[in-house]
C-alpha cells in the first residue's frame, strides 16, 4: 500500500511539475550557451546552477564573471534581484517546518515557477510535504539537464533563442487563470495586480517588484489580522 502510495505521489508531482519542464529545459539550455559563448565550459555552468540555482541572477552572472565583477557587487545583486524570494516562503511556513532535514533544500530551491505550482496542490500533510519536495527535486533536475545540454550544444550547433524566455510568462499567466478560476475571494488577486502596475508606474520596470511585495503583503497580513480579530 505503501509503494502504491510512493508512486502516486511521485507522478503527481511529476505531473504538475511537467510546465516547469517545459520552461526550465529551453532557458537553461539558452543559459548554458550562453556561458559557452562567453569562453567558459559546461562543468563551470553545472557547478553554478548547482550552487546559485536562481535563473534571472544566472544570466546576470555570465556579465560578472567576464568582467571580473567584485564580490561585493555579485552579492548585493543577488540579494536585490532574489530578495522576492523570501516573501514566497512566508505562503508554505507551516509545511517546510515540518519536513524536518528537508527544509534546507526547500528553501534553497523556492523559486518563482515552484512556488506558482505549488499553489496549485490540493493535497494536505504528509502527501502534499512529498509532493512540493518531489516538485522542487525534479525542478531543479531540468535546469541542470538543460544546462549541460546547452553547453554541450553550444559548441556544435548554433542556435537563436531569443524570446524563449518567454515561455515562462505563459506559465504564470496560466497559473494565474486555474487560481482565479479555483478561489472564491478574488480581492487579494486584485489587490496584486493593482498594485503591482501602479509600482510599475511609479518606481519603474527595474525596481518595482521588491517594492510591490511588500506593500502587498502588508496589505493581505493586515486584512488576515483583522479577520481573525472579527472571528
Amino acid at each position: 500500500m505503501s509503494g502504491n502510495r510512493n508512486r502516486e505521489i511521485i507522478k503527481q508531482a511529476f505531473v504538475k511539475s511537467i510546465p516547469i519542464m517545459c520552461s526550465y529545459l529551453f532557458v537553461s539550455m539558452a543559459y548554458g550557451m550562453m556561458m559557452e559563448a562567453a569562453g567558459f565550459y559546461w562543468y563551470d555552468s553545472l557547478l553554478v546552477s548547482l550552487t546559485v540555482y536562481t535563473g534571472a541572477f544566472q544570466f546576470v552572472l555570465i556579465t560578472f564573471l567576464s568582467s571580473g565583477a567584485s564580490f561585493v557587487t555579485v552579492g548585493l545583486t543577488a540579494f536585490l534581484m532574489n530578495s522576492r524570494q523570501s516573501f514566497y516562503s512566508l505562503t508554505f511556513l507551516d509545511e517546510f517546518r515540518k519536513m524536518g532535514k528537508r527544509l534546507p533544500y526547500m528553501i534553497h530551491t523556492m523559486t518563482d515557477e515552484t512556488y506558482a505550482v505549488n499553489l496549485t496542490l490540493e493535497s494536505e500533510g504528509k502527501e502534499k510535504e512529498d509532493t512540493m519536495f518531489l516538485i522542487a527535486f525534479f525542478s531543479r533536475c531540468y535546469w541542470m539537464i538543460g544546462t549541460v545540454a546547452g553547453g554541450v550544444l553550444g559548441q556544435i550547433i548554433p542556435f537563436d533563442l531569443a524570446g524563449i524566455d518567454f515561455c515562462m510568462t505563459a506559465l504564470f499567466i496560466i497559473i494565474f487563470i486555474d487560481q482565479w478560476e479555483k478561489a472564491k475571494n478574488h480581492l487579494p488577486a486584485l489587490i496584486g495586480v493593482g498594485v503591482a502596475v501602479v509600482c510599475l508606474l511609479v518606481i519603474g520596470q527595474k525596481n518595482f517588484m521588491l517594492p510591490a511585495l511588500i506593500i502587498v503583503s502588508g496589505i493581505l497580513l493586515f486584512m488576515r489580522k483583522n479577520e481573525e480579530g472579527r472571528a
